[in-house]
């Protein structure tokens, strides 16, 4: 039913490795490195042309904690200029448009924020498994678009906290909608979890202390709220990697069963400097004191991981 691309997302430090496990049960060890390996173009079909985001909440959300998600994903293609020479979130995501320039099937992408569905009332119930997330996912508009699938911090989802915070994948779309891509009737979808009750310390680092390895004080989160600035991070990830590998034969290195990619590539790293352990040197609200690097629309900060670039073969952070 579904044709699963999972992306590690799972943020746990083993010692001085940050621990990342794959849904399809492959487990990687990787250090913080300056340079990763190059990651490798499969001539696959990249997400291009006008792109909507459709957001599909699964349980309760407050609507303040819906517009963390959706000022995020309108600030993706921002078309302000950042204020005072400030990181943006739209400069951020300029560094996946270098895979698009390296491609040879050149092409660009545009992304805008679509529909936002709610299902408060579970649906499925509250214990959820991988063919129940397609399903939900399926309920968003399928042609040109990724379906963003955000399930509420009392849902359990199979492999959650265990083995990742989110994922990313494509499914069979209907005859009549499907991303532009000639050979493939698929959408794309995308799921996370709020982690604030499950595991933190898994799934909302640098926000709370780690499980394991390195144990220091944990970040204060910019829009104050653990469980969704958390999401974001791992939301932000899964666009990168969705957009680059979207069907399972585009950017990305290692097995495809189990991929390294755009940001997945670069566990752990959010400001120069980083270590186990250690987010890297952030921007610091002086009202709030809450760690940031990003800026975004509607006057919101962001935390977001570094992307590789391919340009320079090193993982690229906005501080």
């Amino acid at each position: 039913m579904a044709s699963y691309l999972t992306h590690c997302v799972l943020k746990i430090f083993l010692m001085i490795a940050l621990f990342q496990i794959c849904s399809a049960g492959r487990k990687l060890s990787e250090l913080v490195q300056d340079q990763p390996q190059l990651l490798t173009y499969h001539n696959g079909p990249l997400l291009s042309g006008k792109i909507t985001v459709n957001l599909i909440w699964y349980g309760k959300f407050k609507p303040s904690e819906r517009a963390i998600v959706s000022d995020f994903v309108a600030s993706l293609s921002s078309p302000a200029p950042p204020q005072n020479n400030q990181p943006s979130v739209a400069q951020w995501w300029k560094t996946t448009e270098k895979y698009y320039h390296l491609s040879s099937k050149k092409s660009s992408l545009s992304l805008s924020l679509g529909k936002q569905i709610l299902d408060e009332n579970y649906s499925f119930g509250k214990s959820l498994k991988n063919k129940q997330i397609v399903e939900l996912a399926s309920k968003g508009d399928q042609k040109n678009a990724i379906n963003v699938v955000l399930t509420a911090s009392d849902v359990a989802v199979e492999g959650f906290c265990m083995s990742r915070c989110g994922t990313h994948g494509s499914a069979l779309g209907s005859t009549s909608g499907h991303i532009k891509a000639k050979k493939y009737s698929k959408f794309a979808y995308i799921w996370v979890g709020n982690s604030q009750t499950q595991c933190p310390g898994q799934c909302a680092w640098p926000f709370h202390q780690p499980i394991y390895g390195p144990q220091s004080a944990p970040l204060i989160a910019p829009n104050n709220n653990v469980g969704l600035d958390g999401m974001v991070i791992n939301l932000a990830s899964l666009f990168a990697g969705t957009v680059t590998n979207p069907f399972g034969n585009g950017y990305f290195q290692g097995p495809a069963e189990a991929p390294l990619e755009a940001s997945s590539a670069c566990p752990g790293i959010y400001g120069k400097g980083a270590y186990p352990g250690y987010a890297g040197n952030l921007l610091v609200d002086a009202t709030t004191g809450a760690s940031y690097n990003a800026h975004g629309d509607n006057g919101r900060k962001y935390l977001l991981p570094a992307l590789y670039d391919p340009s320079t073969s090193s993982c690229s952070t906005l501080s």
